[in-house]
């Protein structure tokens, strides 16, 4: 009789663990669907792992083999670092214009300034038609602690006209997205861990398969977030824009204003007259009708007959 109450308590131990085991392998896909690697996730999936480690009463009695619960979840990254030590991530653009003598020499001036402070130039352009001001825009990709050094070397070209430096902060993103990508690896290692020792329906491992494949694509697109806010925090943005300066005698690519001017009454002067050709393949013959009705219209007009004169008397 002994002997049946034991069979029977071990029995109760392992359907019950078994139970317990598929509903925290539910609940630990339900939480990963609901969110990425979020905190709540975390702790659910602790409190999960315990439900599996923990047998009901009866398996105490019959002194089934227990595994030991998992250690607590580590705590967020913005638990362990206060705000007031948070990382500085500020990305740097500029903005400035030069007036420079020649926009060739100022050119080359520019490449040289970007090797001088370890950057390059990225895109430029360059502008002048035949009424237009010669004009030139680089775009600096600087190291972020030489910005101030490539800033001061523009007074070289000439004359700086502007400078306007924009300072955006992204630590405070970048230390978000941090904590997002540790929970989401953590949230990772524990579907490993489920997918190792999952042994049910094939249905549930696929299951298991996907929830993977999807948090690990969202790890992968939060690392390539914090890669991008690194190469912008360490490279600043300086878009440089020459320009030549307006002639005080000549005009914009001429030689000489007065010359210009007579060139100018002589093509108006031209202009004039064959715009008068022109006007006469209208005007011509008009005339010609005009005259012909006004010669016919003169001729039909009735005469006036004079009253004849009596005759004297003598």
């Amino acid at each position: 009789m002994r002997a049946r109450q034991i069979v029977f308590l071990v029995t109760a131990s392992l359907l019950a663990c078994g139970r317990a085991e598929d509903a925290a392998d539910t609940a630990i896909l339900e939480q990963s669907r609901r969110g990425d690697g979020s905190k709540g996730a975390t702790a659910n999936l602790a409190v999960g792992s315990a439900a599996v480690a923990s047998p009901p009463p009866e398996s105490f009695a019959a002194a089934a083999p227990v595994a030991p619960p998992p250690p607590p979840p580590r705590a967020r990254p913005e638990e362990q670092l206060p705000g007031s030590i948070a990382p500085s991530m500020v990305i740097r653009t500029g903005d400035a214009r030069v007036k420079v003598e020649s926009v060739d020499t100022a050119i080359v001036r520019l490449h040289e300034l970007a090797r001088r402070v370890g950057g390059y130039v990225a895109n430029s352009s360059v502008q002048g038609g035949e009424k237009e001001l010669r004009q030139a825009m680089l775009e600096l990709k600087i190291p972020a602690n030489r910005f101030d050094d490539a800033q001061t070397g523009l007074t070289a070209l000439g004359r700086v006209e502007y400078v306007n430096v924009n300072a955006h902060d992204v630590g405070e993103e970048f230390v978000d997205i941090t904590a997002r990508v540790d929970n989401a690896k953590r949230l990772e290692q524990r579907l490993v861990v489920l997918l190792a020792t999952r042994t049910g329906r094939l249905e549930d491992v696929l299951s298991v398969e996907r929830e993977l494949a999807r948090v690990r694509e969202t790890i992968e697109r939060y690392e390539g977030r914090l890669r991008y806010l690194r190469t912008r925090v360490d490279i600043s943005t300086l878009t440089v824009t020459v320009h030549e300066s307006e002639p005080i005698v000549g005009g914009l690519g001429t030689g000489n204003r007065i010359v210009e001017a007579f060139r100018n009454a002589w093509r108006n002067f031209v202009e004039f007259v064959a715009d008068g050709i022109e006007a006469l393949g209208v005007l011509l013959p008009l005339g010609i009708v005009a005259f012909f009705v006004g010669r016919w219209a003169w001729r039909s007009r009735p005469r006036r007959v004079d009253a004849p004169q009596p005759p004297a008397e003598g």
